[in-house]
């Protein structure tokens, strides 16, 4: 059970759809090396975890409900044994958090077998799953919506295949997926997620960032390219088909808080992008304080911009407690009145009397700002400037984050002003659209900004309930 304040934040961030990993590695331990890679990408996704091996013969995996190292043991990973490995970290958009949507999936026909790991949204889900053979699903998840998808697609290879079925998805899809003797990645045509290909000892990866290359010790070699697919086996990597290439639209939110600061996306580190656009945040909204602090960890790199380009010292008010996870203790109804405190504790000796800007990344619903506000006034702080360095966060997402709702997201129905007397803030101030596009380096036509703006790269029904999927069979 987490405190109250850590369920809230869980519940209140924005998550990604999911983390991936694949490995073909003649000679590893394929599944060992997934079970790092994913562990590295726990952030994209904390419900559950699976991972799974083929042999060239038969496809085994482990997959439940629960974080990585909740979900794997020694005894399990060395069951798996084989030559391709394909690993994932899910946090449900589509489908719901039950143990049937727990990803990677295998499909099979009688003659046919491909196993699919999925970071995205498709919005024509329910559109493509009224197309599928009768009593083919047996989840009600959009990645298994895919993966019918591809092995019920007509065409004379796998590469033909893949693109046949691209062609009539809509939405965002980063994919690993393998059959017996093959390792493919390929990306929706718009690059909405990200998906990275990199070389370990004699084999290949790719992952949705970088950082899992890092635990792993792959080196980088580039990432698939918008509408690439990409086959892997014993002959090397290649390119194998492309599909028709859209509107360049990687989404925004990557940089502002999806992916782990030490990530490279588009040749820019995470963490610099950050750091930049506190920097340029500080120019757009400087207010007179004694001291700048993040909120941990996710405000940590702008708050350090913010602070040297306002010339205001940097230090921590808040101090996380980041083993706090899922227990089987219940904790007493005092303790848990406290729990605010098991999750960020303020130094009250540090902010007693002091004028503080709390740099945090977004805010989603208001209560978890609204809470940390409150236990920083009780420490003793006699002013609280509340600086988020991204802009107001007014629409949902439908291609793979788990934004709700416009009538859930405060910066929908309030005003900067009213949000800033909602959480009990001296200040509030965003940093601007343009802002944030500076801090990335990268053209405004190559972003996905929606969530910002509600103008999508895509045309989406927002009647369609981007979280439920139904009349699986």
């Amino acid at each position: 059970m987490l405190s109250t304040l850590a369920r809230t934040k869980y519940r209140e961030a924005l998550h990604d759809h999911c983390g991936e990993f694949g490995i073909f590695g003649p000679g590893e331990q394929v599944a060992k090396i997934a079970y790092f890679a994913i562990y590295s990408l726990q952030h994209r996704g904390q419900e559950g975890a699976g991972i799974a091996v083929t042999n060239g013969r038969r496809v085994k995996a482990v997959k439940k409900l629960g974080l990585v190292t909740q979900v794997f043991s020694e005894k399990q990973l060395a069951t798996l044994t084989g030559h391709i490995a394909v690993g994932h970290t899910r946090y449900s958009t589509t489908g719901g958090n039950t143990k049937h949507n727990l990803q990677p999936m295998t499909v099979t026909t009688a003659s046919d077998l491909v196993t699919v790991a999925h970071n995205g949204n498709l919005i024509n889900a329910h559109l493509l799953a009224a197309m599928l053979p009768r009593h083919a699903r047996t989840s009600t998840s959009d990645s298994e919506v895919l993966a019918l998808s591809l092995i019920h697609q007509k065409g004379q290879s796998w590469p033909e295949k893949i693109v046949r079925a691209c062609e009539r998805f809509e939405g965002a899809y980063s994919v690993v997926a393998c059959t017996h003797d093959t390792l493919f990645a390929f990306r929706d045509p718009w690059g909405f997620r990200p998906l990275i290909l990199g070389k370990l000892n004699g084999g290949y990866v790719v992952a949705s960032e970088t950082c899992a290359f890092d635990i792993i010790g792959a080196t980088f070699i580039r990432e698939v390219e918008p509408g690439e697919i990409i086959a892997i086996d014993k002959n090397g990597w290649r390119t194998v088909g492309k599909i028709e290439q859209r509107q360049q639209s990687f989404c925004i939110f990557e940089y502002v808080y999806l992916a782990r600061p030490d990530s490279i996306f588009n040749e820019k580190m995470v963490h610099t992008v950050r750091r930049k656009s506190g920097e340029i945040l500080a120019r757009e909204a400087p207010i007179a304080a004694d001291l700048v602090a993040a909120i941990p960890d996710s405000g940590t790199s702008a708050a350090i911009g913010y602070a040297e380009e306002s010339g205001i010292p940097f230090g921590e008010v808040l101090i996380k407690n980041r083993y706090i996870g899922r227990t089987f203790i219940s904790p007493e109804q005092h303790l848990r009145e406290q729990g605010v405190k098991m999750k960020f504790n303020p130094m009250a000796s540090t902010v007693k009397g002091k004028r503080i800007i709390i740099v945090d990344d977004s805010i989603v619903r208001g209560t978890t700002m609204k809470q940390l506000v409150t236990i920083l006034r009780a420490a003793g702080a006699k002013e609280i400037h509340v600086r988020i360095c991204s802009p107001p966060v007014t629409d949902p997402c439908y291609f793979g984050v788990d934004t709700s709702k416009r009538k859930n997201l405060i910066a929908a129905q309030m005003s900067v002003s009213k949000i800033k007397q909602y959480i009990g803030a001296d200040s509030l101030r965003y940093l601007s659209l343009p802002g944030l596009i500076q801090a990335t380096g990268l053209a405004k036509n190559t972003l996905c900004t929606g969530c910002f703006t509600g103008k999508y790269p895509i045309k989406v029904d927002e009647a369609v309930q981007k979280d439920v999927l139904t009349s699986a069979c």
